[in-house]
């Protein structure tokens, strides 16, 4: 299977070390912490679900350069250097990821707490590329944080930069990248990266799960097999998001053919929680490539239908409650424009299957979804 073949899934650091004030913590970002995590993935399923990726986003950095110019992991938070940190995930059978950025400062830098200005790949990359394959990277999350520090290059040039250096390196790399949808990456980044970012950060809250979502409407067309449109990190069990709330979140991202990337602390999640990022009737209907990433099916508005086409013929399909009091929402074929008329409708929360009848109907709690399997 050729890489990013199908919606990356993974856990990455950077929403886990995020306090309610949107401020890092990187205090706790150490390499015991994303060691537990790791471990943490294995010890729930997540692992065997199919989260694969464990990346080490912003704050692992030193503040300089060593003689020969490389990059260096902070003394004290991860003393020992990244490979050895890369080679004990390799071990639990997980790939590695880091962050990077194409500018000569970090996000980080804005944060007093850091203690030092992380430095990012400017006029580095060929050996930042280099060292990253030393390390046993597989995965670079390359993020154009701080447009003030990128020596007048574009964001096109900074991505293709870094592409190019990838490319020469003895080792596949999936490569991320981010500018927040601020230059409509999805008109270029196919050729550049396997997943683009196409909107500012996601935020635990209701209002940024919804505000992302409507941003996300008109970008089937830019999704593929190896190129993924990335509506930002999970948020599932952060912040206080309600079981319905999450459920919803996740459903949606799954039609969406996100990539999954977990951002919750794996070591203290629930048991809810975990079961959700585990379903594997949701985690197939984000693998499964039909043709076309999900897309809202008819009118925006309180109770909403979001559909994707599947490969077997049928079609996944949340049903959307955005608002505050429970909904009845529903869907015929014709909504759903299928080809061939689905004979059995199978409900991801519960796994019933019933008969299709030409209607969905579903009475949908406040702020929650529901996902149906039409086959």
């Amino acid at each position: 299977m050729a890489l990013a073949d199908r919606p990356l899934l993974g856990w990455n650091s950077w929403n886990c070390f995020l306090t309610a004030e949107e401020r890092a913590d990187f205090t706790g970002l150490t390499a015991e912490a994303i060691l537990g995590c790791a471990q943490a993935l294995v010890d729930s399923g997540m692992r065997d679900a199919g989260y694969e990726y464990v990346v080490l986003d912003d704050g692992w950095q030193a503040d300089h350069r060593d003689s020969t110019g490389r990059l260096l992991a902070h003394p004290t938070r991860f003393p020992d250097g990244i490979a050895p940190l890369a080679e004990q995930i390799h071990a639990l059978g997980l790939r590695f990821g880091l962050y990077a950025v194409p500018g000569s400062l970090t996000c980080a830098q804005q944060y007093d707490d850091y203690g030092g200005a992380p430095l990012g790949s400017l006029n580095h990359e060929e050996l930042d590329a280099q060292t990253f394959a030393e390390w046993g990277v597989d995965f670079l999350k390359y993020d154009w944080c701080r447009a003030d520090h990128n020596d007048g290059l574009t964001a096109i040039d900074a991505f293709t930069r870094m592409r190019r250096e990838l490319d020469r390196i003895d080792r596949p790399v999936a490569y991320a990248i981010s500018e927040y949808g601020r230059f409509e990456p999805w008109l270029w980044a196919p050729r550049i990266a396997h997943m683009w970012r196409t909107t500012d950060d996601l935020l635990p809250t209701w209002a940024s799960l919804m505000r992302t979502l409507d941003l996300q409407a008109d970008l089937a067309a830019y999704s593929r097999p190896g190129a993924w449109n990335d509506p930002d990190m999970l948020q599932v069990g952060n912040g206080a998001l309600t079981d319905g709330e999450n459920r919803a979140h996740f459903y949606l991202w799954a039609v969406l053919n996100a990539p999954l990337i977990a951002g919750n602390d794996l070591r203290t999640m629930t048991a809810g929680v975990r079961d959700l990022l585990c379903d594997p009737e949701v985690i197939a209907v984000n693998q499964d490539w039909g043709g076309r990433q999900g897309t809202r099916i008819g009118p925006a508005g309180a109770g909403e239908v979001w559909a994707k086409p599947m490969s077997d013929g049928g079609a996944a399909v949340v049903l959307l409650n955005r608002s505050d009091a429970p909904l009845e929402i529903t869907a015929t074929a014709e909504d759903l424009n299928l080809k061939t008329a689905p004979r059995t409708v199978r409900e991801a929360a519960t796994t019933e299957t019933s008969s299709f009848e030409g209607r969905l109907r579903r009475l949908v709690a406040p702020h929650d979804a529901t996902l149906l399997r039409l086959s």
